[in-house]
Formats: structure tokens, C-alpha cells, sequence
């Protein structure tokens, strides 16, 4: 029998809505610039660009309640509300056609950003992990089983800072819907269960401080708020 010279780190998951049970996240892919009104705000044509991936430590992935804490290293920290996709099904190159029958459940999180770092990566062609992979950087709601929400494809998606809208779209303007989101993925990867995706947010993101309250949802799915905490 194997023993490990070390503790092994606690399994990641995330809660699973109106019981007691847990998801186990296995890996966090996140979808960037997917509606096309923010890919205009970051300065980019969202009509000749093919879908791109970055990730995030499973461990990255908090409670969306209570305080979320400010990270060091940054004076900039933007919020990006999304529909998170919980993979639970195994899947490598699957057809667009089959794509949603890997769907375990859906969720809304939020991905938190590092715009100074993310920006100086960019101008210095570097990659954007420090920016993007930083710790409590994916809060998450609980999620719902597809028996229970379904695959939502049109909804209002919102975020809030201290009650006034930021962001505010629609799932129907996903520039790659979910299933064509997974079949891409699956080329590269093969999915597993456990695997979430963060599926992209609408325009409007902007920069959070120490004390704010941010809260948002998207239709059907659910919603959530919390805290910014202070700075350290």
C-alpha cells in the first residue's frame, strides 16, 4: 500500500443546492471573451476569434457567501459573473451534438481578476496564471442538477457592487453556447467528472474594494452575495 510522504490536500468541492452533498472539482477551465460585448470592452473583434481556455487550481473554487478576501499583489481586482458548468461525465473529441450529456449540474460563479497583473502579462506576453489562478479567485454558488434546472440557454445573468448593476446579459448571447464550449474543450483534454467550467461573463466588469458587497445570479440557475474583505 502507497503512503504519501506528506498530507494529502483536502479534496476541493463545491455544494451542491438544498442538500448536504458536495461536488468534487477536479479541474477549473474558464472560457474568455465568450460574449461579444465584452470581448469589444477588453478591445478585441469577437467575430473572428475561435474560442480560448485558461484554468484555475481546483482549490481556487470558494463559497460565493460570507468574505471573499482581497489578494495581495494587485490594486485592481475586477469582478466577471458566469454560469458555471459542472462536468460529470467522461468525455474525449465528443460532437457538439452529444456535448450537454456530460453535464452533471449547472451553478453561477464569479471570476476574479488581477487586471494590473493581467495587464502587464499581456504587454510582456507572459501568461496570465498569476493574475488569474490566485487563491479564492473562483467564489461559486451551490449547484443545481440538470434533472432540476435543465440546460439553460437564455436567462438574465447580473452582477451587483453595493446594489447597483455592473454587469447585466443574457445566456443567448454566449458567443460559443455551452455544448460547442465542451466539445472544444474535449479536443484538447479529456473531460472527467468534477471538471468545471466557467463559461465566460458580459461586459461591464469593473474593479471591487475592501467592503463591498457583490452579489448576482443568473435566471434559473441561482445567485449569491458576498463580502470583499479587507486588503492585506
Amino acid at each position: 500500500m502507497s503512503k504519501y510522504v506528506i498530507t494529502p490536500p483536502a479534496q476541493a468541492a463545491v455544494a451542491v443546492a438544498e442538500t448536504a452533498a458536495l461536488f468534487p472539482i477536479r479541474r477549473v477551465f474558464c472560457v474568455g471573451r465568450n460574449y461579444a460585448a465584452h470581448a469589444r470592452e477588453m478591445g478585441n473583434d469577437p467575430s473572428r476569434e475561435p474560442p480560448f481556455f485558461f484554468a484555475k487550481p481546483s482549490d481556487a473554487v470558494v463559497p460565493a457567501s460570507g468574505v471573499v478576501p482581497y489578494p495581495s499583489l494587485t490594486n485592481n481586482l475586477h469582478h466577471e459573473i458566469e454560469m458555471v458548468v459542472a462536468i460529470g461525465g467522461t468525455g474525449r473529441n465528443v460532437p457538439v451534438e452529444q456535448a450537454l450529456s456530460l453535464v452533471w449540474g449547472y451553478g453561477v460563479g464569479v471570476d476574479l481578476t488581477r487586471r494590473d497583473v493581467q495587464d502587464v502579462a499581456k504587454t510582456m506576453s507572459r501568461p496570465w496564471d498569476w493574475a488569474k489562478g490566485f487563491d479564492a479567485s473562483a467564489p461559486c454558488g451551490p449547484l443545481l442538477p440538470v434533472d432540476k434546472v435543465g440546460h439553460p440557454s437564455e436567462g438574465r445573468v447580473w452582477l451587483e457592487v453595493n446594489g447597483e448593476v455592473r454587469q447585466e446579459g443574457d445566456l443567448n448571447e454566449l458567443i460559443w453556447p455551452v455544448a460547442d464550449v465542451i466539445s472544444y474543450i474535449s479536443q484538447s483534454v479529456q473531460l472527467q467528472p468534477g471538471d468545471l467550467i466557467y463559461t465566460g461573463t458580459p461586459s461591464g466588469v469593473g474593479a471591487l474594494q475592501p467592503g463591498d458587497v457583490v452579489s448576482g445570479g443568473v435566471e434559473g440557475v441561482g445567485s449569491f452575495e458576498f463580502t470583499v474583505g479587507p486588503k492585506p
